[in-house]
C-alpha cells in the first residue's frame, strides 16, 4: 500500500478516537476507580485479547494459504488482522475501513484478486461464526435456565433468523455469494446505478473471486471449518474476559454465564452497527443481559466499562501498527 493510503487510515482512524474518547459518559475519575478496582485482570484481558487475535489471524491464514505456501508471513497477517478491526471498530457501520485496507495491504503479496477473495472469505467466516455463536447462546440458555412463554418466543426467533442465515451462508460459500449480492443491490433504489457500473467494469475479477470461495468450500472443505472453528472457539474464549471481570465482583457468575452474556450482549450490540464501537450498546447490552440472568445489572455495567478500555487500548496498538509499517516502507 502506499504510504500516503496509509496514512490516511492512520489519521482517520486518530480522529476518530479522538471523537471516542470525548463521547464516553463518565468523568475521568470514574475511569480510574474501575481501573483500580479490577487490577491485574485489565492487564490479563489485554493479553488474552493478543490471544484471541492471534486466533482470528489463524483463521484467516489458513484461508489464504489453502492451495499453496503463502507469500505472506503469518506476523505481517496478525498485524493485518488487528489493525483492521481497530479500523472497523471506529468506523461507523463497521467493515467500511477494515476491509479495504486488508486488501490494499494484502495484494502486493498475493495479488488483488487473491486479496480481495480472502478478505471476502474471511469477513464471511466471521460473520458466519457470530451466528452459530449465537444460536449456542440460545441452546445454552434454554439447558440452563426456566424459560416462560415471552423469553422462550424471543429464544426462538433469534434462532430461526440464525438458522436461516446460516443456510444463506453455506449457499453463498457453495455457489459464491459477490456477484449475486451486485445482482440484488442492481434492484435496491440510490445503489443500482453503482452496482451495474462496478460489475459491468469489474465482472471478469467478480466471478473469479466467486470461483475462489466456492472452490475453498467444494475442494478445501478441511480449511473452510478449520478456519471457521478457530473463529468460533475465539468467539467462545472471549467470553473468559466477562468471567473473570464479574468474579472480582461477585462468586455467583459461572461460566456458562458468562458465554451467555457475551453471546446475547453481542447480538444486542451489533444491531446498533451504525455507532462507532457501539458506544454505550455494549455497555448496556452487557448490563441488561446480565440483569436477566439474575445478576445485579451494576455487575454488567462494571464489565461493560472495563471491556471499553481494553478495546481502547488495543485501538491505540492497532494504530500504531498502522503507523510502524508505514514508516517501514513509507
Amino acid at each position: 500500500m502506499k504510504a500516503n493510503y496509509r496514512n490516511l487510515f492512520f489519521l482517520v482512524g486518530i480522529a476518530l478516537l479522538v471523537v471516542m474518547l470525548f463521547s464516553l459518559d463518565m468523568s475521568w475519575r470514574e475511569i480510574w476507580t474501575n481501573v483500580c478496582h479490577a487490577g491485574y485482570w485489565l492487564p490479563f484481558n489485554i493479553v488474552l485479547w493478543a490471544g484471541i487475535y492471534l486466533m482470528n489471524a489463524a483463521s484467516w491464514y489458513v484461508i489464504i494459504n489453502d492451495k499453496e505456501h503463502a507469500r505472506v508471513s503469518f506476523g505481517e497477517v496478525y498485524r493485518l488482522t488487528i489493525s483492521g478491526y481497530v479500523l472497523n471498530y471506529v468506523t461507523p457501520l463497521g467493515l467500511l475501513g477494515g476491509e479495504p485496507y486488508r486488501v490494499m495491504e494484502l495484494a502486493p503479496y498475493v495479488g488483488r484478486s487473491k486479496a480481495a477473495s480472502s478478505v471476502i472469505l474471511y469477513s464471511m467466516m466471521h460473520v458466519f461464526s457470530h451466528f452459530w455463536f449465537w444460536l449456542l447462546g440460545v441452546v445454552l440458555f434454554v439447558v440452563v435456565y426456566p424459560i416462560d412463554w415471552g423469553l422462550g418466543i424471543l429464544l426462538g426467533t433469534i434462532a430461526s433468523v440464525c438458522l436461516l442465515v446460516i443456510y444463506f451462508f453455506m449457499k453463498g460459500y457453495r455457489n459464491g455469494l459477490v456477484v449475486k449480492t451486485l445482482r440484488v443491490l442492481s434492484h435496491i433504489p440510490y445503489v443500482n446505478r453503482w452496482s451495474e457500473r462496478f460489475y459491468a467494469s469489474h465482472a471478469e475479477a467478480l466471478h473469479r473471486v466467486d470461483a475462489q470461495i466456492a472452490a475453498l468450500h467444494a475442494q478445501h472443505r478441511r480449511t473452510f471449518y478449520l478456519s471457521l472453528g478457530l473463529e468460533l472457539l475465539a468467539r467462545v474464549i472471549s467470553s473468559l474476559e466477562i468471567y473473570v471481570l464479574m468474579r472480582i465482583l461477585t462468586p455467583d457468575v459461572t461460566v456458562v454465564d458468562s458465554i451467555l452474556i457475551m453471546a446475547f450482549s453481542s447480538l444486542f450490540s451489533n444491531l446498533m452497527f451504525f455507532m462507532p464501537m457501539q458506544i454505550g450498546a455494549r455497555e448496556g447490552s452487557i448490563a441488561l443481559v446480565a440483569d436477566r440472568l439474575h445478576l445485579t445489572a451494576g455487575y454488567g455495567l462494571f464489565t461493560g466499562i472495563l471491556c471499553r478500555l481494553r478495546e481502547l487500548c488495543w485501538i491505540v496498538i492497532g494504530l500504531i501498527l498502522i503507523k510502524v509499517k508505514g514508516h517501514k516502507h513509507g
